[in-house]
């Protein structure tokens, strides 16, 4: 008889090998990977929400203190441009004929003056005379989403158009007493203007500020990049990423729009020029985007015709790694 061939191993040698070699690969492929430290402020302010991520953990003591600075501009912001605030300065200035110059704020006076700039730029299409518009569409203090009759919008014709402003070293003069100025559509980016400049002058240089949309970002994120920011799409049922922007030292504007219930779709924003709602206005959120330094500037890209994209081709849900999300309000 020859000798005994050698079979395979127990298996109770080959079990504890294996043991460990799985166990590697479970360590390796799950565990989470360390977070680097970032701190997250919120509040309210302007009618909207604001959020402030900081690179970093900074301690109670200098958070508070850094909220503060936050709600300190935001509030001299809405003191000053407000129209949900019968107090405020802009208010003041539309209950006033003005007829003869009104004295305006350094801050207002800012304000106003780059709105009436924009305004001769864009021939027109964006006019802060636009108040009685929006307030006649319901998008005002009046929250009724009802469009108006074309005959309500005939009689306020007369009350609209910057050219019935004139803004000098002298003050502001109404050419028609009742023109009614709303800087809803620059007060907000001119806010978080503000606000990181104020940070950044507290010591901050790592930031990412954001009031109701109106985003800017500075410096890189807590992983020493970049800061990426989500746009996601207008859903009612669904929060997906339709797309992600990376943010350095610029500031981005994200617009939306709301549908109503009560009423067919109704833009956000209304044209002056035509005294009525567009015919189509684009429900891609970042085609109605755009960024630039600094957020202030209120051009944006939403009444600009384009072909949708097929269904087809658009990619597929997906939740990239972002470190903070515009919403596009659908409701």
């Amino acid at each position: 008889m020859g000798p005994r061939k050698q079979g395979p191993p127990p298996l109770r040698k080959m079990m504890l090998p294996a043991l460990f070699v799985g166990g590697l690969f479970y360590v390796t492929f799950t565990r989470t990977p360390d977070v680097p430290p970032q701190a997250v402020l919120n509040g309210e302010a302007l009618g909207t929400t604001w959020t402030l991520k900081l690179t970093g953990t900074p301690d109670e003591a200098r958070q508070v203190a850094l909220r503060a600075v936050v709600d300190g501009a935001l509030a001299e912001v809405d003191q000053s441009m407000s129209t949900y605030r019968d107090d405020s300065e802009l208010m003041a200035i539309n209950a006033a004929d003005g007829l003869s110059p009104l004295s305006l704020s350094p801050m207002l006076g800012r304000v106003l003056g780059e709105a009436l700039d924009v305004g001769v730029a864009s021939s027109g299409a964006f006019d802060v005379t636009v108040g009685p518009l929006v307030n006649a569409f319901g998008f005002g203090p009046d929250k009724r989403r009802i469009a108006p009759e074309a005959s309500v919008l005939e009689a306020l014709a007369p009350r609209v158009g910057q050219d019935k402003l004139e803004l000098t070293a002298e003050g502001l003069t109404k050419a028609h007493p009742e023109v009614f100025i709303d800087l809803s559509a620059i007060a907000k980016g001119y806010a978080v203007d503000l606000v990181v400049e104020r940070l950044e002058a507290e010591g901050e240089k790592n930031l990412l500020m954001e009031v109701g949309g109106e985003i800017v970002a500075r410096g890189v994120n807590h992983s020493g990049e970049p800061w990426r920011l989500g746009i996601e799409r207008p859903s009612e049922t669904l929060r997906t990423v339709h797309e992600v922007v990376v943010l350095n030292d610029v500031a981005l504007r994200s617009p939306s729009r709301t549908r109503s219930r009560a009423s067919p779709l109704l833009p956000r924003a209304v044209p002056p020029r035509m005294h009525g709602p567009p015919r189509s206005v684009s429900s891609d959120p970042m085609r109605a985007s755009v960024a630039r330094s600094p957020c202030a500037s209120p051009l944006t890209s939403s009444f600009e015709p384009r072909t949708e994209t097929s269904r087809a081709d658009r990619p597929p849900p997906s939740r990239p790694s972002t470190d903070h999300c515009v919403r596009t309000s659908a409701a």
